[in-house]
Order: C-alpha cells, then structure tokens, then sequence
C-alpha cells in the first residue's frame, strides 16, 4: 500500500498515536521516535553550535499532514510555538490536494556574494577590467573548495555593479556560487575572501567587505496550486480571498502580515531542519520589495469556473548539508520524515508550505474571521497559565471560546468555578 500523508483524525490523535503514525510514515526506528519526543538536543551538543551556552530552549514540533507536492506525499515537521499554524497548514493542504495539489519547481541552486571595492581611481573601467578577468577570478575561488566543485558545483559566474553612494562610486563585485544542497554561507564567504586581493589589484582600489547576500533572487522557488472553490466553501468565499489578495498588493500594511503568515510556514520547517530562517525572512521581504514597493508574495485569482488559483515566488536558500541541520538530531530526523533528497526539494516543500499557510489564512480572513481557530488554541495557553491541569484545560477554554472573553482573569474564575462544583 502506497504511503499517503492524507491520515484521516490526524489532528485528534494523542501525541503518541501520531508519532506512530510519522514513525511508520517515515521509517523511524524507536529510538529515532524517541529522540523526537525528547527533543534530542543535549548541552554538550548545543555549547558546540553556540557560544555562551547555559541551557536549551524547546519549540514544539507539529507535522503538517495531507501535502501532494509534485505528485509526492508529504509529512511535514514544523517547529513553531504559535497556535493554529499546523492545523491551519495541513487543513489547506487538503483544500489543494483537491485540485490536485501542489506544484513547485527551482531552478539552479546559485547564490551570490558579495566584494566591495572602494577607492576605485575609474570605477566603469574597472568593471570591465574585472568582467575581462572573469575566468581568472572564478578559477581562483574555486581552488578554495575543490570538494564543491568536484560535486559539480563552485563559482560559475562573475557580475559588477557601480553603486553610487554618500561617500561616492564603489564596485561591487558579485561571485556567483552553484552550491549544491548546501545553504552556502560558508563556501560563498570563502571564496569571497579569496578573491577579495585579486579584485582589488585589478581595479586599483580597496576591498572592504567580502560575505554573501540574502537577497538569494537567484535561487527562486515558485509553486502554484488550482483549488475548487467548494473546497474552500464556496465561490464566494473564493471571491473574498481573492478580495484579501488585491488589498494586499495594494497596501503595504496589510502587504506586511500577509507575508508574515507566509513566513509562519517557511519558517517553521526551516527551524524544523536546522535552517537560517533569519536569512529567509530577509531574502523573502528584500524580495517582497523588489519593485520599490512592498507587495505580497503570493497572487490568487479567481478562474472562470469559480476556482482559485494561487502561486508564490520567493527565494529559498536552504540545505540539506552542513550547520544545524547535521548538527541537531532533531533537525535531521525531521529531513528524514520529509524524506527529501536535495536542498532544491526541500525549497520546493516549503515554498508549498507558505502557499497553503497563505491559503489559509486569508480563507479564514474571508469566511469565519481570523480568531475563530486561532482563539481557540490560544484559549488553551491561557488556561495553563491561569493554573488548569488535565481535563481542566479543555474545560476552561472551551468555556472561554464561547463567552468570546479569552482573558487570564476570566479563565482563573472559571477554574474556580469548576473545581468548586467538583468538590461538591
């Protein structure tokens, strides 16, 4: 029987049905399982990733279930302490795989650094100075990592900018690096640095900086999914998604949490791996900006049928080698539950994940409103807090979400309420 990540009750399973249910997904072993629920990190490991270390700090990991992506099921871990992501994920997941599901494509996995150069006596000769000795250049970034050209990858390019500035005209040289499954931090500013002297010699001026740019517009990932209007309730429910979509793209403000809600899937499968979402989050808004105007990521319109279409664009720098992602036990037994092969398939997933995140929300916006799921799971936090234990939590929430008064103060008296009538 095929595997399928459409597990019927998913949501309504204990943590430790669903973990089964993943394990058997993905083939864990009971101690891979086990790792999981204790969140695998120890101290030693983590005074290695960091300095400074006093402790660790937990997120929850969820998992994503129903995702088709390019025909291929899919679990999807993420780690997130915000309630209603990954109901909300796996819920508009289903809604896509109505239609089909997800299709998403990238292309090469190029990134790009970055040498300043300032000082330059003739900045537009040396632009072409240095686009003549383009060869040399790349040659000379490559001898600092024959392992990543050896795998195909390496500096594959060189482009020049003169930037005009306050203190005046610099060149700014950027090396274009194919860096396979790696995110490419590491390789990039290397090869940077090394090529930083040269630079300068044949342009006559000084370099300065040498690092990568987040502004990964080179290695853009773009899905798209057809969503039956019935799916997400009806054609006119599609119509206000569609209506939320084009106040988006027409008001920066709005442009900004759109985007945030994107960026809450993205995110948490890219701590879920072990991958710099600071620099996605960056990469994505820089891109998000590109026009001179902040706009969403992601389009939808309504097709002649009633039907949504929606697609994202939206650079991915991820891998599936080197940093946390080897690091953390957990950030690799979540690549394993992916079950993904290359940094290229995991942009792919997730750039289906900030789709259907997207779908999600804004399905919410236009139907029943924001807080319906999203108070509810919020209720819950506030009942812990104000001291409720065991059936107690669902009690005092439950009574909270109808009272529509989701405050700390409210859910102490009603604890009171309920542990009166019990002692009765």
């Amino acid at each position: 029987m095929p595997r399928t990540s459409r597990i019927a009750g998913f949501y309504h399973l204990s943590p430790d049905e669903r973990l089964k249910k993943v394990a058997e997904f993905a083939s864990l072993t009971n101690e891979e399982a086990q790792t999981i629920r204790s969140g695998g990190l120890d101290i030693t490991t983590a005074s290695r990733m960091i300095e400074n270390v006093v402790g660790l700090f937990p997120l929850p990991l969820g998992i994503a279930a129903n995702f088709l992506i390019n025909g291929v099921d899919y679990l999807v871990p993420m780690a997130i302490e915000e309630p209603s992501v990954v109901a909300a994920a796996s819920n508009a997941a289903k809604m896509a795989r109505d239609g089909g599901g997800v299709h998403s494509f990238q292309g090469q996995q190029l990134m790009m650094g970055q040498v300043q150069l300032v000082n330059v006596p003739n900045p537009y000769a040396a632009k072409m100075e240095i686009l003549r000795s383009k060869d040399e250049i790349i040659s000379a970034a490559n001898e600092r990592d024959p392992v990543l050209v050896n795998l195909g990858g390496g500096a594959k390019d060189v482009e020049v900018r003169v930037v005009q500035t306050e203190l005046g005209p610099m060149v700014i040289v950027h090396l274009v690096v194919d860096v396979k499954d790696a995110m490419g931090a590491n390789a990039v500013n290397t090869m940077c640095e090394a090529v930083a002297p040269m630079l300068a010699r044949i342009s006559g001026g000084s370099f300065r900086l040498r690092i990568i740019s987040n502004l990964a517009d080179k290695r853009l990932v773009r899905a798209y999914a057809l969503v039956p209007a019935k799916s997400v309730g009806g054609e006119e429910v599609a119509r206000g998604i569609v209506e939320a979509y084009h106040f988006a793209k027409a008001d920066p403000y709005r442009a900004a949490t759109h985007n945030k809600g994107i960026m809450n899937g993205i995110d948490a499968v890219a701590i879920a791996t072990g991958n710099d979402w600071r620099a996605l989050e960056a990469g994505a808004h820089a891109y998000a900006s590109r026009t001179g105007r902040y706009e969403p990521l992601t389009v939808w319109e309504q097709m002649p049928n009633g039907d949504l279409h929606g697609s994202i664009e939206v650079p991915l720098a991820v891998g599936i080698v080197g940093g946390a992602t080897r690091t953390n036990p957990v950030a690799k037994l979540s690549l394993k539950i992916l079950g993904v092969k290359t940094a290229r398939e995991l942009a792919e997933v997730m750039a289906a994940v900030g789709l259907v995140q997207n779908l999600a929300a804004l399905r919410a916006l236009a139907a029943e409103g924001i807080q319906a799921g999203h108070m509810s799971l919020h209720a819950k936090n506030i009942a812990v807090m104000a001291g409720a234990v065991g059936d107690e939590i669902d009690m005092v929430a439950e009574s909270m979400v109808r009272e529509k008064t989701i405050r700390v103060d409210r859910a102490e008296e009603i604890l009171s309420e309920i542990r009166a009538r019990r002692r009765t």
